[in-house]
């Protein structure tokens, strides 16, 4: 089991992974930040970066927050 923190970033160009910055994963997706779309499209992006099933992906902490506590089981 593997945790992180991410800063996401929605409304932007492209579903991308940035980079790291001070242990925090800089993300962007498309998808805009209502109704959880923002947060489905970030546990779909990780969910093909680190090669698991999007259920393995659990948000934690910052389901309406930019800054976000990620499990990845």
């Amino acid at each position: 089991m593997k945790s992180i923190r991410v800063n996401l970033q929605p409304n932007a160009k492209a579903d991308e992974i940035v980079g790291m910055d001070n242990g925090i994963w800089k993300i962007r997706v498309k998808a805009p930040p209502v109704e959880g779309k923002a947060n489905e499209a970030l546990v779909k992006l990780l969910a093909e970066y680190f090669d698991v099933s999007p259920s393995r992906i659990s948000i934690l902490k910052g389901h309406a927050s930019r800054l976000k506590n990620i499990r990845i089981s």
